[in-house]
């Protein structure tokens, strides 16, 4: 029997991408995800890739009874991957309360369902954002966390403490807490990808669709930073890479029942890359000479933070994949497609 996998946040960017891994991992998928920040064109192309219709719940997560509905036609469910979640910076700069509402109520929910309906197995979805500036790269899990310097951060260290004391309570359960860098690129296919309801926020996204002719312009915030060219530096990701990472963490929950009450693991490549190198990087691969144009800092974002990862390659037996060419490429394939489209 294939095990039953609750996704929520399904249809967003990384969620729809780690459907596509589980699936092709023998996983049941279903996903509850409510349309709020993500498109339901996203599981047109799950399927497309994966032959498999998803069952997906148009539930609002912040409403406990139509929460526990799903549940209810569900008692089957063997573990849960909780993405579900809002992640703009900026915007959690300016709307703090949205952020603990959504994002907190949304995974108080689901772990009210879990302890009601004896579901063992929880990869949450956390973020590097929780590190606040960092004193010494790279980042460990040992690292300590320091002042979130946004809302999104904020609420994702209080979502980590309320699994740890949820899973020291509920001895039944195990939770293994994923903190990953910056997640970029799309399907190989290029049939899903990031594909932000407004404009986004998000580096790679804002790239490709400024060098389609979307924007006119974009702009970088920030080229005053203690870095080796002036520009914020971060760790890159493929989307993919970090939906395997996702799968083997729930394959771990479900094969190792010695497993701690929790674990937390980063998900990065190691490597540090700067704003400016991301850019001179898709200029090479698409031929296309982006126009930008250099902001000040912008509120909340940390100088510098990329991942040591040795803990979740050994934990996970988890490798990366996939280059930051890949990562460019694909981000681009993915963008064409779109425009086609419209």
């Amino acid at each position: 029997m294939k095990k039953k996998i609750l996704v929520t946040g399904g249809t967003g960017y990384i969620g729809s991408h780690t459907i596509v891994d589980l699936i092709e991992n023998n996983f049941e998928v279903i996903s509850i995800d409510n349309f709020s920040r993500s498109s339901p064109l996203a599981l047109d192309g799950i399927e497309k890739i994966t032959n498999k219709k998803i069952n997906n719940y148009s539930v609002d997560l912040c409403n406990y009874d139509d929460t526990r509905q799903v549940f209810i036609e569900n008692e089957d469910i063997a573990g849960i991957i909780h993405f579900a979640a809002f992640k703009s910076v900026p915007e959690s700069v300016q709307f703090p309360i949205r952020y603990y509402e959504n994002n907190l109520y949304s995974l108080l929910n689901i772990l009210k369902c879990m302890e009601e309906f004896r579901i063992a197995n929880l990869v949450f979805s956390s973020s590097c954002s929780v590190y606040g500036n960092i004193q010494h790269l790279p980042v460990t899990e040992e690292t300590p966390l320091s002042e979130p310097q946004c809302a999104y951060a904020a609420s994702k260290q209080m979502g980590e403490q309320i699994i740890k004391d949820f899973s020291k309570r509920n001895t039944f359960s195990k939770s293994i807490l994923l903190r990953y860098f910056n997640p970029v690129g799309a399907h190989p296919s290029a049939l899903i990808g990031e594909n932000p309801i407004e404009k986004p926020n998000n580096l790679v996204p804002l790239i490709t669709q400024t060098a389609i002719g979307i924007f006119e312009k974009m702009y970088v915030w920030g080229n005053d930073y203690e870095t080796r060219d002036g520009y914020c530096i971060r760790d890159y990701i493929h989307v993919m890479d970090i939906a395997n990472a996702h799968t083997k963490a729930l394959e771990n929950l479900l094969q190792n029942e010695s497993n701690p009450p929790y674990e937390i693991l980063n998900l990065g490549t190691g490597n540090g890359i700067t704003v400016m190198e991301l850019i001179q990087t898709f200029e090479k691969i698409s031929g296309v000479r982006l126009r930008y144009e250099i902001g000040p800092r912008r509120e909340g974002d940390v100088m510098a933070i990329y991942a040591n990862n040795e803990k979740a390659r050994k934990v996970l037996n988890w490798q990366i994949r996939y280059s930051i060419e890949d990562m460019m490429q694909t981000a681009w394939a993915w963008q064409q497609m779109l425009q086609k489209q419209a």
